[in-house]
């Protein structure tokens, strides 16, 4: 057959995980862009804004620069200095210039300039916190350079001052060659009636960027008169440009509309690439912002340029270029920990995706194990899931109610099929059949055909009446279930029991209170009659069951009974063996004594046990009754002391007639008187003495034995033939012997040939050698089957019975062996021969039929042994003993327990536990019931 190709498969946990971690790594990867973007849009933003406010600062910086020295530049333009003809009333005004530059930290020089050239400079030798003049004299602060024009020698002098304007030291510097009048600055002042301000430039002496301030003296004119400057240097305002960067190598630039640089972050003097690609202008313009994007010097930054407010004649800007991957760098930093997070988030998702997979999976696959289980005819494990997932769990009751009715099926089937009490079973039908329609209570009526009525046989948890009359056999279900709704209230379903032959056998009902079948449908009411008619089936074959069960138990005790009532002497027997062994066996089973500690029993052994210890003697029924009643040495169908009697008379009246013969013959009277009184005298004896050895005893002395052999050898004459009017059995045994001749002399008492009977074909097989002996026998088997010789009755040691008849009385346990064992029966009741054969085995292997030993044995075995002995010591029906007291018998069987006739642990048990006494108040006589001392016979530690 071709195969159904199957599609790749995907285990339901890696899915939802996947899924899961699919889903978060798009969101992830969509939230990483969108923040990449926003925070990129964001940081261009601040850099803007920064820009803007950074514009800002650098107007309010330069307008600090400019504005106070400006003011001074015009209180300065009113002082005398302006009108100093000469150096000494220059030097003069020397406090009012180091007044100014003290006043301001931005002020690196103060100075005058000439129309006829001379030139007047007061400035710091620390200026922008670097030393300009490393050879200037220690302490100095303020250095004057000056410019005297038409004077002798070198014009160019510097005087070097403290910071109390006390003359340090005074050089002549022939290097030192400065015209003034050439400057912009004084160009540009003289031409104006206001303070001018040039364009940043390199200060001719330090060579540092700055700014100059020009004025002329307020009493010149535009040929004549002085000019005064300040220089401004702009490296305080690069500083504070570099201080005011974003990242380490953010360009800051401030350059005019010449693009000439005023300050740089980086102090450069050249606006550089990346500067002058944002002045140009040719980066890519960021959406709804002043920021460029563009690439200079092999990376990608972000620039923009604000103009400024200050120095409006020399359009000042300024200039921010970033890098991109400094500008970023947060950004990155922060991408890369949001990546990280999400990764990690990724990470427990998957994690919290794979275990909520398992935990949605796991039920699903616990319930795929479960239900290929039940593909396996597996139903005998709950379908259960305690997942939190409603379907899963919906799926799991579903499936679990399923097997759960699947395996009361199994359940009623077992029921139905190993059920041994009919009761067990009805209560185990019902409680499978409630089960499976989901309810919780019900009933089960049994039909008695004798009364015409239901009978509640039962009953779970519903009040029902005990019997439902007026029901008849022949009435059809409706009929039954209109009886059934009159006298049962509530809401209950019936289905009527009928057997094979459609025979009321019962009726089953459920009350529906439960669930969806509180309402009766037609499908439900099917559904049970379907269910209710297979156990109607198992309840017939049940009753069937134990009806043959009752049957095989009324015929076992018919046979006891039959045995028992078959001699008058044994009667109750069989009876009171089995209730003495129950006792026993009960006792045992509860004791927890060491010997009796493991032992137990159940149901079915305990039938067993019962079974076997009615039957024990069922080998009886083949004894000869005569043999099991024989009360005296020659009885055997009947006392043959009449016989031997009637001998005596014989005898007897030869007496008489030798008395009546001597007078005839002339002898004295007297005489023949005598002797006939002692003669009868003697027959009189000597009758006497066989009377008495015909009946048994426990004992038999020689010298009566030989008092017997000597009295039997007294002879009468016999006129008749003992031929004549024989039974076939007796014609058999004179077969071969040859008859006497009339009249015959006989002994009075003799052992004939004619006594004996030979086996012949009813051979017992109890040698153990014998291929018949199948059971293990070992029996000494006498030389006959029957020896009634009269001497060899009379002369019986103990009691009545001859060694051929104490074979055969010991032979029924053999016969109960063999009966039993030919029996077909079951194997629940396989070991009721073995139990029922055993009970005259000995613990010493002295006993028969098998010559058991206590190792062979088990206990209730031994039990049984007990149990037998006990009965017949205490019967007070035995034809050749009375009845024994409790302490005689007890004591017996102490003295046959010391032997190993019996077993010790079981006597003791017997006594302790006090059955001796329960059986005696049952079956024995008052004056057989006395004081037991039952220290006396407890020997084990």
């Amino acid at each position: 057959m071709e195969r159904t190709r199957q599609s790749a498969q995907v285990s339901l946990p890696f899915l939802i995980a996947s899924a899961i971690t699919l889903g978060m790594l798009v969101l992830t990867v969509v939230l990483i862009g969108q923040s990449f973007r926003g925070m990129e849009a964001a940081k261009v933003s601040a850099a803007s804004a920064a820009a803007r406010q950074l514009a800002i600062s650098v107007d309010d910086r330069i307008h600090a620069i400019t504005a106070p020295p400006s003011t001074a530049l015009a209180v300065l333009s009113h002082d005398a200095l302006g009108e100093a003809e000469n150096l000494k009333q220059r030097l003069d005004r020397l406090p009012v210039l180091a007044d100014i530059l003290a006043s301001s930290e931005i002020v690196s020089a103060v100075y005058a300039g000439y129309p006829d050239g001379d030139f007047v400079l007061l400035r710091k030798v620390l200026s922008s916190g670097t030393l300009q003049f490393p050879d200037a004299p220690e302490g100095t602060r303020y250095l004057l350079q000056t410019i005297t024009q038409g004077r002798e020698g070198v014009p160019g002098e510097w005087r070097f001052y403290n910071a109390d304007m006390e003359r340090l030291e005074q050089r002549s510097v022939p290097s030192y060659r400065y015209d003034p009048r050439t400057r912009p600055w004084y160009s540009a002042a003289r031409s104006s009636e206001s303070t001018e301000l040039s364009a940043p430039y390199l200060f001719f002496t330090t060579q540092e960027t700055g700014i100059t301030l020009s004025r002329r003296a307020a009493s010149a004119t535009a040929d004549t008169g002085a000019v005064y400057g300040i220089d401004v240097t702009v490296t305080d305002l690069s500083r504070q440009l570099a201080e005011l960067r974003q990242t380490p190598d953010t360009r800051i630039t401030i350059v005019n509309r010449n693009q000439q640089v005023l300050a740089d972050s980086g102090n450069r003097q050249q606006p550089g690439p990346a500067i002058s690609k944002v002045l140009s202008g040719t980066g890519e313009i960021m959406d709804g912002s002043p920021v460029s994007r563009f690439s200079a010097d092999g990376k990608d930054w972000y620039g923009m340029a604000e103009s400024l407010d200050a120095l409006e004649n020399e359009g000042l800007s300024i200039v921010v270029a970033i890098p991109s991957d400094e500008l970023l760098a947060e950004v990155w930093q922060a991408l890369a920990r949001q990546t990280v997070i999400a990764g990690v988030i990724a990470l427990l998702l998957l994690v919290i995706g794979w275990f909520l997979g398992r935990q949605v999976g796991r039920p699903l696959e616990h319930l795929t194990n479960q239900v290929s289980r039940l593909s396996r005819f597996r139903f005998d494990t709950p379908v259960r899931s305690d997942s939190h997932i409603r379907e899963a769990r919906q799926l799991s009751v579903a499936l679990d109610d399923m097997a759960r009715t699947i395996r009361s099926f199994q359940s009623i089937a077992t029921v139905l099929n190993r059920g041994q009490d009919l009761n067990n079973l009805l209560r185990d039908i019902l409680e499978q059949i409630v089960h499976i329609v989901g309810q919780a209570r019900g009933g089960i009526y049994l039909f008695s055909r004798q009364h015409q009525q239901l009978t509640l046989a039962v009953n779970q948890n519903l009040t029902l009446p005990a019997t439902i009359e007026d029901v008849s056999s022949n009435d059809d279900d409706s009929d039954i279930i209109r009886v059934l709704r009159q006298q049962i209230t509530g809401n209950p379903v019936f289905a009527i029991l009928r057997n094979r032959r459609k025979r009321l056998i019962g009726v089953l009902t459920i009350e529906m209170e439960h669930g969806d079948n509180t309402q009766l449908s037609d499908d439900l009411i099917v559904f049970v009659d379907e269910i209710a008619g297979s156990a109607a089936v198992a309840i017939e074959t049940r009753e069937l069951i134990e009806s043959q069960q009752a049957l095989l138990e009324g015929i076992i005790r018919l046979v006891a009974n039959a045995i028992d009532a078959k001699s008058p002497y044994t009667g109750g027997h069989c009876e009171r063996v089995p209730k003495l062994a129950q006792m026993l066996v009960n006792e045992a089973i509860q004791s927890d004594s060491p010997a009796f500690r493991s032992f137990s029993m159940t149901e079915e052994q305990l039938q067993e046990f019962h079974l076997a210890a009615w039957l024990h003697d069922c080998g009886k029924i083949t004894s000869p009754e005569y043999v099991v009643d024989k009360a005296v040495k020659l009885e055997t169908i009947h006392n043959r002391i009449h016989e031997i009697r009637t001998r005596f008379e014989v005898l007897h009246r030869d007496v008489e007639i030798e008395y009546l013969n001597k007078r005839l013959n002339g002898q004295d009277d007297a005489l023949a008187r005598q002797e006939r009184e002692q003669a009868w005298q003697d027959l009189q004896d000597d009758f006497a003495v066989v009377a008495r050895a015909n009946h048994g005893g426990e004992f038999m002395a020689e010298a009566d034995i030989a008092e017997i052999r000597r009295i039997g050898k007294r002879t009468w004459q016999r006129h008749f033939n003992d031929r004549l009017g024989l039974t076939p059995d007796e014609q058999e045994a004179l077969a071969g012997i040859p008859e006497a001749p009339l009249p015959a002399t006989e002994q009075l008492l003799a052992d004939k040939p004619e006594h004996l009977r030979a086996w012949g074909e009813h051979l017992p097989p109890v040698r153990k050698d014998d291929p018949r002996n199948q059971w293990g026998f070992d029996m000494a088997l006498p030389e006959y089957a029957y020896n009634r010789g009269e001497l060899h009755n009379l002369t019986i040691a103990r009691g009545t019975l001859t060694p051929e008849e104490r074979f055969k009385i010991n032979e029924h346990i053999v016969q109960t062996i063999c009966m039993l064992d030919a029996l077909p029966l079951p194997d629940r009741l396989a070991n009721v021969p073995r139990l029922a054969g055993t009970h005259h085995e000995r613990m010493d292997g002295k006993g028969y039929p098998c010559g058991l030993s206590a190792g062979d044995m088990g206990i209730p075995e031994r039990i049984m042994a007990v149990a037998d002995v006990f009965e017949a010591l205490t019967a007070v029906d035995r034809p050749y003993k009375e009845g024994k007291t409790l302490t005689e018998s007890l004591t017996i069987l102490d003295r046959m327990a010391d032997e190993g006739h019996i077993d010790r642990p079981v006597f003791e048990l017997f006594i302790r536990s006090g059955t001796y006494r329960r059986y005696a108040r049952q079956f024995l006589k008052p004056e057989q019931i006395d004081d037991v001392d039952e220290s006396l016979f407890m020997k084990q530690d």
